[in-house]
């Protein structure tokens, strides 16, 4: 089973190929953005990766990190844990401002069709 390393926060297995938003509040319990669902549409669920960072990227993620001008984060919502990695959690519901984390994502990634691209 792949290990996630969450910096301040401990190691846990998780169940291979678990959306890494998903494994982020079940087995860590961090209070990890979402707001939209897990759909590749808002940024929220936003990730630094200390180690492990997966050599594959969604189009849905791509153009959307692209289009935001955002560099050096990973969306959670569009990862599986299908290895061991290590990340740095940026994207509270604490301190966020907001009434609550999300909708909670489905277990499969979306948008659909998925198409994975090398990073």
């Amino acid at each position: 089973m792949p290990k996630l390393t969450v910096e301040s926060v401990g190691e846990f297995e998780v169940e291979p190929e678990k959306r890494l938003v998903l494994a982020l509040t079940d087995e860590a319990g961090v209070d990890q953005l979402h707001a939209c669902g897990g759909n590749a549409r808002c940024t929220t669920c936003r990730v630094e990766f200390v180690s492990g960072e997966p050599t594959m990227i969604t189009e849905a993620e791509q153009n959307l990190l692209k289009a935001r001008g955002l560099d050096g984060v990973r969306l959670s919502c569009q990862i599986l844990c299908n290895h061991d990695m290590t990340v740095r959690i940026i994207s509270r519901l604490a301190g966020s401002g907001r009434v609550d984390a999300g909708k909670r994502p489905d277990a499969a990634i979306h948008p659909q069709p998925v198409e994975w691209r090398n990073k």
